[in-house]
């Protein structure tokens, strides 16, 4: 699957739009208002909108449009120097945990089963909070990229201590891909995380970026004040 190519016209409205967020609210935008906020950005370039989660906490797809089915995420970048971001995935607690620790086949053939998107829409985060600025990328991945596929990876288990046992398994781990990785722990819900490493290859799925000075203008009464006689 490849990457799409977006005009210009796009990468306006995105900055437009998180500017527009940030007028108003000073925290970070998050899955939920991202997926609101991508949907704009697809409605405002005729980027056919035809269901949301609105949302819902169900994995998968989060947003289905005429370009292909999206899961948005929402992640801040692990320091000053942008090198990862990690993001969270499944709950695979039906095919591996603490009592049932499955096999690599067992929950790969799971992530796949759910895996009903086309793109992953990533909001990535630089809190530059002594400028009191925002830098904002967004990335669209395509969903079977290498390292977001777990079976590219080589899966290795996670022994350390449970109760009193020091022995024990306590999760899955992987190899590194180009930096890239992924993980599930059984004590927090076998839940999937993938970090990604900031390559020169990820970069290339960066469609939009801007930076927003996090001062809001405005706040709900203000707006509700100044518009309600339009309403």
């Amino acid at each position: 699957m490849e990457t799409i190519n977006f005009n210009v016209n796009l990468q306006n409205k995105f900055n437009e739009c998180i500017n527009g967020y940030h007028m108003i609210n000073t925290s970070p935008i998050n899955e939920t208002m991202w997926e609101d906020i991508n949907s704009q950005i697809f409605t405002s370039v005729n980027i056919n909108i035809y269901s949301k989660s609105n949302g819902g906490h169900s994995s998968g797809m989060d947003i289905n449009s005429s370009i292909g089915k999206l899961s948005n995420k929402s992640a801040k970048y692990d320091s000053i120097h942008q090198k990862s971001f990690n993001i969270s995935s499944y709950r695979l607690t039906t095919v591996c945990n603490d009592k049932h620790c499955g096999t690599p086949t067992d929950f790969i053939t799971e992530i796949n089963k759910r895996k009903n998107f086309d793109y992953y829409s990533i909001l990535v985060r630089d809190e530059l909070s002594y400028q009191n600025k925002i830098q904002y990328d967004w990335y669209l991945i395509p969903s079977d990229y290498i390292v977001l596929n777990p079976n590219s990876y080589t899966w290795e288990k996670i022994i350390g201590q449970r109760g009193k046992n020091k022995d024990n398994q306590i999760g899955w781990v992987t190899n590194e891909i180009n930096g890239s990785k992924m993980k599930i722990t059984f004590s927090m819900s076998s839940q999937l995380w993938i970090s990604l490493s900031i390559t020169d290859e990820i970069k290339k799925f960066i469609i939009a970026s801007t930076i927003v000075e996090n001062i809001p203008k405005f706040n709900y009464i203000d707006l509700y004040e100044k518009f309600v006689e339009f309403i």
